[in-house]
């Protein structure tokens, strides 16, 4: 059995989207997560991260690096000033890359859950374009209600995202179990053994590679180097 990465984080490689927008910047679809939080760790280029939470607008530099990160809620979108390459660290197994992610799209599009999918999807460059173009229309409208006061702006967008994925929290809930919860309990267990004089866990000492699942994708913010743990293998096989 391969061992999770520690602490049932998951990492990706990220190099964030050069396409420039309607509003002249580069970057990435501007998106939230509902239970996870998000690091990045900046290894080339330079840009930023544009956000949005009850403190309001921000703009936090990139440099190599870097590191920042953020919590649920923190509504977020990637700016690429140049050859911007980030490794990110997800909480709870990479659920951000893998369901936890509500794009900020225009009010009407997250009301209607039976076509919000479809808009979410992309499998090309024309649709990852798409999708981000949209998503950065509800974001600029977002953005502009939450320097304009409006109080309720930001919780009408989190009450529409968390109807979207009501359907999925089972299955977050397992990933979180099975990952992040089952590493904390493990580490549990082997402190007992230490206390006890056990060695046992250390003979299963061993070494495990990830590799980057097949070409890169098109993530939300850029093109992603996908790490699978249960892909990896140990070097002795």
């Amino acid at each position: 059995m391969v061992t999770p990465f520690p602490g049932g984080v998951g990492i990706s490689g990220l190099r964030v989207y050069d396409w420039p927008a309607v509003d002249g910047v580069c970057g990435g679809s501007p998106h939230v997560h509902l239970a996870c939080s998000e690091c990045y760790y900046v290894i080339g280029g330079q840009g930023s991260v544009q956000t949005l939470t009850r403190r309001g607008f921000a703009e936090t530099p990139l440099r190599e690096g870097g590191v920042v990160w953020f919590t649920p809620g923190t509504i977020h979108r990637l700016v690429n000033d140049g050859d911007l390459r980030i490794i990110v660290v997800m909480q709870n197994s990479g659920l951000p890359e893998a369901g936890d992610a509500v794009f900020t799209f225009p009010a009407e599009v997250l009301a209607d859950a039976e076509t919000y999918p479809a808009h979410a999807q992309a499998g090309d460059e024309e649709s990852a374009r798409r999708r981000r173009d949209l998503a950065l229309e509800g974001f600029l409208e977002l953005r502009r209600r939450v320097e304009a006061g409006e109080d309720a702006a930001l919780d009408d967008f989190y009450r529409s995202a968390v109807r979207l994925k009501q359907d999925v929290l089972d299955a977050w809930e397992k990933r979180w179990r099975t990952g992040a919860l089952a590493s904390a309990e493990r580490t549990g267990e082997q402190l007992d053994r230490l206390r006890d004089g056990d060695i046992g866990h250390l003979a299963e000492a061993d070494v495990h590679v990830v590799r980057a699942e097949g070409p890169r994708r098109f993530g939300m913010c850029g093109r992603l180097d996908v790490h699978d743990p249960a892909e990896g293998f140990s070097p002795h096989d």
